[in-house]
């Protein structure tokens, strides 16, 4: 499909690289790695290798001096063979290494974006619990103060990159006091991985993403030095709903490629399948729907597109992220359940990307905000009463 409609020669170029990659190096792969739940950190080495993990980092620490648009394009190109991989991207620029170049001091940017910007390490952000996630106020992990050091207790799920043989630390939001409103205070602690106390859990047995690395972590009087703070005491919720909005036009760009992979898969299959001597891409009801799923993939495109050089360009955009994310998921999700009718019985066999697609999509209308989440924000964004 041509994606260049609105491209820069170096788009178009990055674009083009990424897909050859995901086609010739990531699809031969992910049935293996989708059926062993195993993230392929050797695959992840070659995409750190490609500059991938630093696009939208400066070059001082080792990123690609690149910007969120460049990101989201190598995302979708990963997302349209395989959800796991892409998701494992961005979820290690975004939550692992965004937040540290976003509020860190000097010295943790200096110490930890080298090794995540070339994959060499990942990182995961500790913000959902079992009563918290969009829900601030739901947060019942704890830090305190005691001789210079944070004593962290509590427990976090869901989190992503946070138990692969190469993560180095884990970002946590934690309950560091009360706010003069009664509110709680919530900041951020870098906690690396190995400091006694901490404890990544078995992974989780998911519907999807199944060579993406999930876990819930636990904290039981977890000590990190008082210069893990990461940002602003008090800010870390904050500061977390800033990146958020990327992250929702990276989550709507990987909808994007899942979509577009969805598409072509159809396509393909349509074309060879002969049903009562007729290829079944004769079939009017196959074509109109087929025809609807490309119109889904362009109108997804569209829509983080615009989001995305909103962003780039310094103008307001959280809107137009909710718009993306909620289109984009939801040309997922229809687009993967399109596929798999068409490919019939063979739609329903784990060996056919279709199949995984419709396992992978629906978290794609759960994570980084609901769909329900999104037309809270689109409906506030228009001034609609809280």
């Amino acid at each position: 499909m041509d994606t260049a409609f609105d491209l820069t020669d170096d788009e178009r170029e990055l674009a083009a690289v990424v897909r050859q990659f995901a086609t010739e190096v990531i699809a031969p792969i992910a049935y293996e790695a989708d059926r062993t739940h195993t993230l392929p950190l050797d695959v992840v080495a070659q995409m750190g290798e490609l500059g991938l993990f630093g696009l939208p980092f400066p070059e001082e620490y080792g990123g690609q001096g690149g910007d969120l648009f460049a990101l989201a394009l190598a995302i979708e190109g990963i997302g349209r063979v395989d959800q796991s991989l892409a998701i494992t991207l961005e979820a290690g620029v975004n939550l692992g290494a965004m937040p540290v170049y976003r509020f860190g001091t000097e010295e943790q940017k200096r110490d930890l974006l080298p090794d995540l910007l070339a994959a060499k390490g990942l990182a995961g952000f500790g913000l959902t619990e079992p009563e918290a996630g969009s829900d601030a106020g739901g947060t019942r992990t704890t830090a305190r103060l005691d001789g210079g050091e944070w004593v962290i207790n509590g427990s976090k799920q869901f989190i992503t990159n946070s138990g692969t043989a190469i993560t180095r630390f884990v970002t946590v939001t934690a309950v560091t006091g009360e706010r003069a409103d009664g509110r709680k205070e919530i900041s951020t602690i870098i906690v690396p991985n190995g400091t006694p106390g901490f404890t990544v859990q078995p992974a989780y047995d998911k519907v999807g993403w199944h060579a993406s690395d999930t876990h819930p972590l636990s904290f039981d009087d977890v000590r990190v030095p008082e210069a893990n703070l990461l940002g602003e005491r008090g800010r870390g919720f904050a500061n977390f709903l800033s990146i958020l909005d990327e992250g929702r036009i990276a989550i709507a760009a990987l909808s994007t490629g899942a979509a577009e992979g969805c598409l072509e898969a159809a396509l393909d299959y349509a074309g060879k399948r002969v049903v009562f001597g007729e290829q079944l891409a004769t079939r009017q009801s196959i074509q109109f729907t087929i025809a609807r799923m490309q119109a889904r993939v362009h109108t997804a495109r569209l829509a983080w597109h615009h989001a995305a050089r909103l962003r780039d360009a310094g103008r307001p955009y959280k809107a137009e992220a909710a718009i993306a994310k909620l289109t984009a998921s939801d040309a997922a999700m229809d687009n993967a359940r399109d596929a798999t009718q068409i490919f019939g019985g063979n739609g329903f066999m784990n060996e056919y990307p279709v199949a995984r697609h419709f396992r992978d999509s629906k978290i794609l209308e759960i994570g980084e905000g609901t769909s329900e989440v999104q037309l809270m924000v689109i409906a506030r964004e228009l001034g609609l009463p809280a």
